[in-house]
């Protein structure tokens, strides 16, 4: 079978040929494994390329790239030489895809980008994909804005990046406005105010939405914060040290203390970014460390000489699999959907580093080295990762052993056959029914796995304010009708083994009538309420046909229910909090066709409030400046064609 070419991360493929190597049964005889392989083998080119190995079901087991496709896919024919991963893999064997590149690089590039979408079962998966936030400076608006961004960089702006955590950018972010006085807020909460805010009162920002600055004199604020974020730290303090001086001379001690306050935050931001090597401009650090069957690699990210913090991953693989070739697999799939830098550094030598070095190469645009140093500073930055690297595999198997024994403890509690693989805790959030919120968190044997929370927005417009039964209901109906649709044999791994519901008898009843209502009642269900005068440490926990009973203070297990609780709540609270801001910056305003972010502010400066534009008669809405008469009948119209 052959289907139509593919582009995949910006490789061009040859024609995807799917081989159902059941179809290659002879008089009724259907082998397996390896003499399903062995049969098609005249039909696979010997070209560069990618192939996948699918299971009966379909489902993908292991991709695989290969200079020579028939030469590659051979060796599974043999008999031995094969690892029991691989002989397992053979065995399940049904059917192959095919597909050609025009370079083995190419190849590399596409394995990498399958591997990460589709996960085989077989393959190094990295499983902690997150992206990395970035500091940006916008520049589509005269006033350029300052914030944190994450994902795509599809918004206009310099990007400056990336930071290894959320926490490492919000302080730096909290340094910068103090020394920058840049805005963060948004361009239309920009344009609708007409006197500074907060940030303005504590030093936080210039104030240029109430013209409180030249837009010449922010601009060179801009410029400045440009210049520091772009390495060149030093010449913006000396330059702030120059003004701070010339001030005091003057006798103008105030404009003094502001540049001295600019300059302590500048020192500020310094000061968390650790170890800046000198020789290091643009780089990322790798090392691997091994033990019990599982890997750490550390990630160090430099940019502009300067140490924007570090990262452990903890890939996904078969036991027995070398640290050289867990790290050349886990370097393909880090860069997929990443900007390589110039240099990565790494603790040993991996196969096929001139490949991987070309296919980054091919993926920045410009020239990319990987090397191993063995001397100097870049050999000391690759020993501090390596250590790094043991420490957090050290403290990830001393929390995985404690987590194990802690889902052992909560299965026999409850009464399960086995300790729960994924437990499911669900959680609302609103202020008197207003932007409900539902929340599912997830936990496991790795402890949270915040890949797969999910909110729900509350969307039954019938539900009675505040009424926690029929919100969760509403949950747990959307929940579980959708993961019915997706898998039906109830195989896959999206189903949980515990579900806990924040709450006693009442919400416990809802869930129930639920599950009944889909045919699932064999979905374990707990309910957890706070105890008498909503005491933590005396929860209560109703569990279907038993008594409600507590357990023991300082219990380890009832510790772990709680954090699971708790988790559940912050994350309620949290997607709550989020709907609810947005709600509040968006005005009445915005619905109407035509009324940009120019017109918007023209009203409120008029008229004070988007209350007084809708009371507002016609010819008022005529005296606006930039308001034309068809304007002003389309905004009275919008407001006034119900009554």
């Amino acid at each position: 079978m052959v289907v139509d070419t593919e582009t995949i991360a910006g490789v061009e493929t040859g024609p995807v040929v799917k081989i159902d190597l059941t179809d290659e049964a002879i008089d009724g005889d259907r082998p397996e494994g390896a003499e399903l392989i062995r049969r098609v083998l005249r039909t696979l080119p010997g070209a560069p390329g990618v192939y996948r190995m699918l299971d009966a079901k379909g489902q993908v087991l292991y991709v695989g790239k290969a200079r020579d496709l028939r030469r590659r896919v051979t060796a599974y024919t043999k008999p031995t030489g094969h690892s029991n991963r691989i002989l397992r893999m053979i065995a399940a064997t049904r059917s192959m895809e095919i597909v050609t590149t025009r370079s083995e690089t190419e190849a590399l590039l596409l394995e990498a980008n399958l591997i990460k979408r589709l996960k085989p079962r077989y393959n190094i998966v990295l499983r902690d994909d997150k992206s990395f936030p970035d500091v940006l400076i916008t520049t589509a608006h005269p006033f350029p804005q300052i914030l944190k961004h994450r994902g795509a960089r599809s918004q206009k702006g310099e990007y400056f990046g990336p930071f290894a955590s959320a926490g490492a950018v919000n302080r730096t972010l909290n340094s910068l406005q103090k020394a920058f006085l840049l805005r963060s807020c948004s361009d239309a909460l920009f344009e609708s105010r007409t006197r500074p805010c907060l940030l303005y009162q504590i030093k936080r920002c210039s104030g240029p939405c109430a013209d409180l600055i030249s837009q010449s004199d922010y601009a060179a604020l801009v410029d400045q914060a440009r210049e520091f974020l772009a390495g060149r730290s030093r010449e913006v303090q000396e330059a702030l040290s120059r003004r701070m001086g010339e001030a005091s001379e003057n006798l103008e001690f105030e404009r003094a203390s502001v540049y001295r306050d600019r300059i302590r935050a500048l020192t500020q931001v310094q000061s968390h970014q650790g170890v800046n090597p000198r020789g290091l401009e643009e780089a990322d650090v790798m090392a691997i460390h091994q033990e019990g069957g599982q890997s750490c690699i550390q990630v160090f990210f430099f940019r502009v000489g300067q140490n924007w913090g570090n990262h452990a991953y903890f890939p996904r693989h078969e036991q027995g699999l070398g640290a050289d070739d867990v790290l050349a697999a886990f370097i393909t799939q880090f860069y997929d959907t990443r900007s390589p830098p110039r240099l990565v550094l790494l603790d040993r030598e991996v196969s096929e580093r001139a490949i991987i070095e070309e296919a980054l190469t091919i993926k920045a645009g410009r020239r990319v080295r990987v090397l191993i140093p063995q001397r100097g500073e870049k050999r000391e930055l690759v020993i501090d990762a390596l250590r790094n690297a043991q420490s957090a595999l050290g403290r990830r198997m001393a929390e995985s052993s404690t987590q194990k024994r802690l889902l052992e403890q909560a299965g026999a509690l409850f009464g399960l056959d086995a300790p729960p693989g994924r437990i499911e805790v669900y959680d609302n959030s609103h202020i008197q029914g207003s932007h409900a919120v539902g929340a599912m968190i997830v936990a496991g044997p790795e402890g949270f796995d915040k890949a797969q929370y999910r909110k729900f927005n509350i969307r039954d417009t019938e539900l009675v304010p505040g009424d926690d039964y029929a919100m969760l209901r509403e949950v747990l109906k959307r929940r579980f009708l959708r993961l019915a649709r997706e898998d039906p044999a109830r195989e896959g791994a999206q189903w949980p083994d515990l579900v806990l519901i924040d709450g006693g008898a009442g919400q416990l009843s809802a869930a129930q009538g639920v599950m009944a209502e889909l045919g699932l009642e064999d979905v374990p269900l707990i309910g957890i309420a706070k105890g008498p005068d909503r005491n933590a440490g005396r929860e209560q926990f109703h569990v279907p046909g038993r008594p409600i009973f507590e357990l023991p203070p300082r219990d380890s297990t009832l510790y772990f229910l709680q954090r699971l609780r708790d988790e559940a709540h912050r994350f309620a609270i949290g997607s709550h909090r989020a709907r609810r801001s947005k709600a509040i910056g968006q005005s009445t305003l915005d619905d109407i066709p035509g009324i940009g972010a120019r017109r918007k502010r023209a009203l409120l400066h008029h008229f004070g409030s988007a209350r007084a534009v809708e009371r507002a008669p016609l010819a008022d809405l005529e005296q606006v400046d930039g308001i034309s008469r068809s304007v002003a009948q389309r905004i009275h119209d919008h407001f006034h064609a119900a009554h």
